[in-house]
């Protein structure tokens, strides 16, 4: 069968719950599927314009949060509800502190958020690319030190069936099970 292009699928594409204050330290929050790990220490978002992005221009600073799947009625709030008519963070009830790192809130129902700086905002692209200075992570998801995918439980937005899946299990050993070709 054959789609046409605004029918076809990319996957998997994260759930990435953008968080920033505006001018008056209020907090906001949006949901944006659209984004990726573009360098060690960046990420990149493709965004249109909506409060957040007016709120990073002014602020220069986000936080990037991996929805889970725990958070996933909050997480779609954030994104069918717009901060331009609402406080979003006091109707989803969550709880929010500053960033320790930028000026940008951290929700803690989040279990894992990235604090970034803005490195560049395209307004006719909506190209957001932020450069990430730390991030937190709570103990409960880690093991060994390191963030576990199997305890964080994200989500990934499943374009083709308007759908929220987890990420599952592992599968194979990356840049080792292709060594068994390799001459």
């Amino acid at each position: 069968m054959e789609f046409d292009a605004k029918h076809s699928i990319i996957t998997p594409e994260g759930v990435f719950i953008i968080g920033t204050y505006d001018e008056n330290g209020v907090p906001n929050a949006m949901n944006a599927a659209w984004g990726q790990q573009s360098d060690y220490g960046e990420i990149t978002l493709f965004l249109a314009k909506h409060k957040t992005t007016d709120n990073v221009k002014k602020t220069k600073a986000f936080t990037v949060a991996f929805a889970t799947k725990d958070t996933v009625v909050i997480s779609d709030y954030f994104g069918v509800e717009t901060g331009n008519k609402v406080n979003k963070i006091e109707q989803a009830g969550v709880h929010v502190h500053k960033a320790p790192h930028v000026n940008a809130p951290i929700i803690e129902e989040y279990p894992v958020t990235l604090e970034c700086e803005m490195k560049s905002w395209d307004d006719e692209t909506g190209i957001l690319v932020g450069k990430i200075v730390a991030m937190q992570a709570d103990e409960k998801v880690l093991t060994d030190g390191h963030v576990d995918l199997d305890k964080l439980q994200p989500i990934i937005f499943d374009i083709s069936t308007s759908t929220y899946r987890t990420i599952g299990p592992v599968v194979g050993q990356a840049f080792h099970d292709g060594m068994a070709l390799k001459k």
